[in-house]
């Protein structure tokens, strides 16, 4: 992904405009060097992509069949998260990549902790970034309660207890005590 967005970079430089987001999910873990493996899109959190831009990531992916890019591998698929981060997540952002028409950013680490975390709960497939990102007991107790109440689900927070506690032991060598 490193790759990929190293080249989209020049891509949009040489086309004259530039591109501000804040990532999530793996691409963001790949940038950080958190994790050290495939991700097949760039889950853009905030801004809105705007159209221009849409079209230009598409023609780059079409440009560049090597990178075996889907169509849409730049997209705001987890916009809707924004709503139920706590208000003042934009106050916690870093910086994870500047180029010269690119610059991203991700989220806070509890705030990113809470989306992978979900993500973990929720489809069964992030356990291995979770394990990546190690979080602490403290952390883990400070972000079960949002996790909990993301979904109404009456069986949703025993789901959550399970996968934290699995989290913990299996991954994190530690027993997790909500």
């Amino acid at each position: 992904m490193k790759k990929v967005l190293a080249a989209f970079d020049k891509y949009l430089a040489k086309e004259g405009l530039t591109f501000e987001a804040v990532i999530i999910g793996g691409a963001a873990l790949i940038v950080m060097d958190v994790v050290d493996r495939q991700t097949k899109d760039v889950d853009c959190l905030d801004p809105v992509i705007n159209d221009k831009i849409k079209k230009l990531s598409q023609e780059f992916a079409k440009d560049h069949p090597e990178l075996k890019l889907m169509q849409e591998w730049l997209n705001n698929g987890p916009q809707t998260l924004k709503r139920d981060l706590p208000e003042d997540w934009i106050t916690r952002i870093h910086p994870i990549y500047k180029g010269r028409a690119l610059t991203l950013s991700t989220l806070g680490r509890i705030d990113l902790l809470r989306s992978k975390l979900f993500a973990y709960c929720d489809r069964q497939t992030d356990f291995d970034d979770c394990v990546a990102l190690a979080p602490n007991e403290e952390e883990l107790r400070t972000c079960y309660p949002w996790v909990v109440a993301r979904d109404q689900n009456p069986l949703w927070p025993e789901h959550v207890l399970t996968s934290f506690k699995d989290l913990a032991e299996k991954g994190l060598g530690y027993e997790f005590k909500p």
